[in-house]
């Protein structure tokens, strides 16, 4: 049934995007581009917002392949939606005024920090999960309370904002999340086993149906791939970078395994840490920098690395990291 799912949502995510390019053209809705990032020049104009593709691909057949009475899953399509539709508003703005700049950081910081406190308290609230945490390289569980909430919040703000940064290239965000949410798959199928071993159908049955809402937005992506590899023919935009760090998020807080964002996820922990970095180091030293240009993937490309090479050597790194973590991770 997994599988099924994953080619549905690729087929129907690639029509989605063949009806959506013509009209994103005929609609003028294309991306502006920053002025010092010299090397993206010639992607002016190209069109964005094609995360509304994989964005409807996600939500329409989560409806068909998951169960929608289970509230962990209903939660995380409404948030991969609601962010969305964050950046949908974004990137609305930076169309209709021509400039980079759509809402402001501290418009966008507080709805994102909104949506995300709710889905703290429901988190804190979900008896399946409330403060309980799974720890890497273990089969420990660890329940921290209410601490739960202030890291859910952080969490959310986290991923979001790193994958948004990720989105940087041609085919980045998009493959590197495949990746990650593959790697999760693998890492959850172990995790329903030691669930069905300790008979929790509750959790079994809830995780079960994260796993399949993995390989939809895997299957949505590798059609979206198609339209956005090198040289990409429409970009996700903020529409789709948000909603894709919303899923990041969701996937692991609902299954317990917070903790594993940051190794599994490392380059899109490493996207916040370069810009992080990089600015901090500029202010103390007055001028001097770390990278050529944050965050990271800038800085390969200004060392004259192909947007394609970049690609790959971030999906391997997230490929290598859970191999290692399925390897020693009893």
């Amino acid at each position: 049934m997994q599988a099924i799912s994953f080619l549905c949502a690729f087929a129907v995510s690639l029509l989605l995007c063949a009806m959506l390019l013509p009209l994103l053209k005929r609609l003028r809705a294309g991306q502006e581009i920053l002025e010092y990032v010299t090397e993206h020049s010639a992607k002016q104009g190209t069109p964005t917002m094609g995360g509304i593709a994989f964005i409807l691909t996600v939500v329409l057949l989560s409806a068909v392949f998951c169960n929608w009475s289970n509230r962990a899953t209903a939660v995380a399509v409404a948030v991969f939606f609601a962010y969305g539709v964050v950046g949908f508003l974004d990137d609305f703005i930076k169309i209709r005024y021509k400039r980079n700049m759509g809402l402001h950081a501290y418009q966008k910081i507080i709805v994102q920090l909104a949506i995300a406190v709710l889905v703290a308290v429901f988190v804190w609230g979900e008896v399946s999960i409330g403060g309980k945490l799974r720890i890497p390289f273990c089969e420990m569980t660890v329940n921290i309370g209410v601490w739960i909430v202030p890291l859910v919040v952080f969490v959310y703000l986290a991923c979001t904002n790193s994958v948004n940064l990720t989105d940087g290239l041609d085919g980045l965000a998009a493959s590197t999340t495949i990746c990650f949410l593959a790697g999760m798959i693998a890492l959850l199928g172990r995790e329903l086993r030691l669930l069905e071993s300790v008979g929790d159908t509750y959790a079994y049955k809830q995780t079960q149906d994260l796993v399949t809402l993995c390989f939809l937005c895997c299957g949505a992506l590798a059609a979206f791939l198609l339209f956005n590899c090198n040289n990409a023919k429409m970009f996700m935009g903020d529409t789709g970078s948000l909603a894709l760090g919303a899923m990041v998020a969701c996937v692991a807080i609902f299954t317990r395994m917070s903790l594993f964002i940051p190794i599994v996820g490392w380059m899109f922990v490493w996207s916040s840490v370069s810009v992080i970095v990089q600015v901090a180091y500029f202010k103390i030293t007055h001028g001097k920098r770390v990278f050529l240009m944050a965050p990271f993937h800038h800085h390969l490309q200004k060392k004259h690395w192909s947007e394609t090479r970049i690609c790959v050597l971030y999906c391997a790194v997230t490929v290598c990291i859970t191999f290692v973590l399925l390897c020693f991770g009893e």
